[in-house]
């Protein structure tokens, strides 16, 4: 999908690729190869810069060549309740164009709309590229505020029944964390040679950087090193919660076992009198082999036995 905007004023106007201007900013949208050409013959912007975030596995990074810069940003995305990935998204800046692509929607661009356009705009490459940034950072506050919640309604689940669902959950979030911490970690050192390159003369000629954008800049990388520290502490949060959840399935499971071990003795006793005094062997205490009450004698005995073996095991606490 091939979308062109350009700031007139305070509203955002739609453009078609027929009447591409400078100025204008080009979204690309898992675009195809048509639309990559289009942009390609229209801007100059090499093919490998536009299809750089086309690959799923493409880490953050900064390019900078005569006539134009890319910088691959990762930015989060939901795929569902309990999972979490991180996407690349590719913005090249030349000195008239303002692109940017990516395989999928992203919720950030929904702040850069028609209803918004007061906010941000077109022509001023620079702010825009850190505003984006800015929402890529808050969108991932957002993502790691939603897991917390989540991760709390899974750890209610859990303390009243041990669910093994549950459990996947939580190791699908914790995966999804690892992804988090290296794309953010990755974006903070693009962020970082931003602000180092800010007034290198490769830069200059693409990007005029004012103090208002070098206070934005510094903005951003502050929010993405909060998201860095909140991401480690709900990394060790949850691993935390899944040690105490195994040690607490492990413990459960001793603890049957133990019970069962108990009562598999306690069990025994009776069942070896029966064995016993159930042969052709005369019962004890001088009682004869037809009297009435001797069936009766034995089991007295039996349950007697039992009584003593299950007394002394509760009082060493065995069950």
């Amino acid at each position: 999908m091939l979308n062109i905007f350009k700031t007139e004023g305070t509203s955002l106007k739609e453009l078609t690729a027929a009447t591409l201007e400078k100025g204008a900013w080009i979204h690309l949208v898992n675009p195809s190869m048509d639309e990559l050409n289009t942009v390609t013959d229209g801007t100059g912007v090499p093919m490998d810069f536009l299809g750089a975030a086309l690959d799923e596995e493409e880490r953050s990074r900064l390019e900078v060549e005569e006539n134009c810069i890319l910088v691959i940003t990762n930015i989060p995305l939901l795929i569902d309740e309990n999972n979490f990935d991180t996407l690349p998204l590719g913005i090249v800046i030349t000195q008239d164009y303002f692109i940017t692509v990516c395989l999928k929607h992203s919720d950030i661009f929904s702040h850069f709309r028609s209803e918004r356009s007061a906010f941000f705009d077109t022509q001023k490459k620079t702010r825009f590229l850190f505003q984006i940034q800015y929402k890529v950072a808050e969108l991932y506050l957002k993502h790691l505020a939603y897991i917390s919640r989540h991760t709390d309604r899974i750890e209610q689940i859990l303390r009243k029944s041990m669910q093994n669902r549950s459990l996947f959950h939580l190791f699908e979030i914790e995966r999804s964390l690892v992804y988090f911490t290296t794309a953010l970690k990755d974006n903070g050192v693009v962020l970082k040679k931003l602000l180092r390159l800010r007034k290198s003369s490769q830069f200059q000629h693409l990007l005029q950087m004012y103090e208002e954008d070098e206070d934005l800049l510094e903005d951003v990388i502050i929010e993405d090193e909060q998201a860095v520290e909140m991401v480690e502490m709900h990394r060790n949060v949850l691993s935390g919660m899944m040690n105490a959840f195994a040690s607490i399935i492990s413990n459960n499971l001793n603890m049957v076992m133990k019970f069962l071990a108990t009562i598999t003795i306690i069990l025994a006793v009776p069942t070896m009198i029966a064995s016993f005094w159930g042969m052709n062997v005369r019962v004890p205490w001088g009682i004869s082999d037809n009297h009435p009450l001797g069936f009766l004698y034995v089991v007295i005995f039996a349950v007697a036995s039992t009584s003593i073996i299950a007394m002394m095991l509760l009082k060493k606490e065995q069950l």
